[in-house]
């Protein structure tokens, strides 16, 4: 079984001509413009409220589509912004080289932002607030980046192939992206599976380990403790390079600590206890999850059974309370395991059951700020905004929003197409970088979009009730003078 794309199958990019194409008949009333009417008009909505529903936006459109985004360090701080590394892929139609980019962002901070500023932007265009940094002209289409916990200059990738690649950002030399340019070379490879690796990647945050999983059915783990000469160990440190903090060795690949076999299908995504480089958890297109355990043997502790009941692409393990896995599917659906509640048999139900897309989830991930929030992204071109706590308490007390599922409590929808990617800023959580591949309903590349909410729909309800009165108050004064 082939897995399952996040961006267009692979020889699917649209070229420039064909993009040209496509936006004359698009001009002329033709193409497939109905089928994404639904999508404009909501995108329309969705933009008239910007300066309502976000405290920052910005908007970045890119040549080709992007398949993952990450944050790197933070290199500079200012008064009112802040500057820091994203990571960006770029998948072409092979006319010039696939790359892995290097942006400098400007982060702008908390109500700082006018609003007239955000709500004015082009599709069409370039943000200001990024800036391209460098180039790593990378061997193949780039399909997922990890960023290395202990030092963000250090990046992994997944590409069509079953190594995955390490890269000391600051030790690569910049490189233009021609067509025939040379490949960048990684400043390790980690060998290990037998087929093609394309998504499963996480980093450790515990210690300098990575894992993998791919089409072989299996997960891989391996650590570069070895291969690793200087880590940062305070902020500092990462703003700039003194030379390569990846040991140059005679033997760049890397074997494996271990190779876990348990699934019965592709391997889609993994994801490291983050506390430990030795727990960690899977899933993959045999409908499981697995729990495993590198200090017990190399089979499954738990296997969740049809933890959905179609193909599972994603999944996140909550730092804050490390009981509790995120799992997104192919039916729609995120589910909330328990760990508590799993057992060796491979019985266990989810506690809860976030049903607020219409299409693919792709990815999930908890937010780095707070223990019980939670973002999800999915082929119908929305970002959703979930929070636990919030699920009983709609139950309750009945919900302002009677048809918005429990939990959700807030909606992306800046995008126009399926978004394959999203990363919340851990150096400011509620600051969230997502990608999307607008190809198929635009005939463009892809999209990125920097934005923050308001703080109002985020803070505690009676701390904005007493802003909002004296704002009120204030406002009454105005009009009495």
């Amino acid at each position: 079984m082939e897995p399952k794309k996040r961006g267009r199958p692979k020889g699917l990019t649209k070229s420039k001509e064909d993009k040209e194409k496509e936006a004359t008949a698009k001009r002329r009333g033709t193409g497939s413009e109905k089928i994404n009417a639904t999508w404009d008009e909501r995108y329309i909505h969705w933009k008239q409220l910007v300066p309502v529903l976000y405290d920052w936006f910005a908007h970045h459109n890119l040549v080709w589509p992007s398949l993952s985004c990450r944050w790197g360090p933070v290199i500079e701080n200012g008064s009112y912004k802040d500057k820091q590394r994203l990571y960006l892929s770029e998948q072409t139609d092979q006319t010039v080289p696939n790359t892995l980019i290097v942006a400098n962002c400007d982060i702008v901070k908390p109500r700082v932002a006018a609003e007239n500023h955000i709500a004015n932007f082009n599709e069409d265009a370039s943000s200001p607030f990024v800036k391209k940094y460098k180039t790593i002209i990378h061997p193949g289409e780039v399909n997922r980046i990890r960023e290395l916990p202990q030092n963000k200059n250090i990046v992994a990738t997944h590409t069509d192939c079953p190594e995955v690649l390490i890269w000391d950002i600051e030790a690569q030399p910049n490189r233009q992206a021609v067509l025939g340019a040379a490949e960048s070379h990684p400043d390790l490879v980690l060998s290990g599976h037998q087929d093609n690796a394309e998504f499963a990647l996480a980093m450790c945050p515990a210690e300098p380990f990575v894992l993998s999983g791919g089409k072989d059915k299996s997960v891989v783990l391996w650590s570069i403790q070895d291969h690793v000469s200087t880590l940062a160990t305070d902020a500092g440190q990462l703003t700039g390079s003194a030379g390569s903090v990846v040991k140059a060795a005679d033997n760049s690949s890397i074997s494996p600590r271990g190779v876990f076999q348990g699934h019965d299908d592709t391997v889609e995504d993994v994801q490291f206890c983050p506390s430990s480089s030795q727990q960690f958890c899977s899933v993959g297109d045999d409908s499981c999850l697995i729990l495993w355990d590198a200090r017990i043997g190399c089979g499954p502790v738990v296997k969740v059974e049809k933890a959905h009941s179609a193909d599972l692409h994603c999944v996140d393990w909550n730092s804050h309370d490390e009981n509790y896995i995120l799992t997104g599917s192919a039916d729609h659906t995120i589910h909330m395991f328990d760990r508590r509640n799993l057992n060796s048999d491979g019985v266990g139900l989810p506690v809860h059951k976030f049903a607020g897309h219409t299409s693919s989830v792709l990815c999930v991930q908890w937010s780095p700020g707070k223990r019980s929030v939670f973002g999800s992204s999915a082929e119908d071109g929305l970002l959703n905004i979930w929070d636990y706590e919030k699920v009983d308490k709609k139950k309750e007390s009945g919900s302002k929003s009677p048809n918005a599922p429990p939990g959700l409590f807030f909606q992306h929808a800046g995008h126009r197409d399926k978004v394959v990617d999203f990363h919340w800023n851990a150096s400011d959580p509620w600051t969230v970088a997502s990608v999307s591949d607008d190809g198929e309903s635009s005939g463009g590349g892809g999209t990125l979009q920097i934005w923050r909410m308001t703080d109002l729909l985020y803070r505690p309800e009676e701390e904005v009730i007493e802003e909002l009165q004296k704002f009120k108050d204030h406002m009454l004064e105005c009009s009495k003078a």
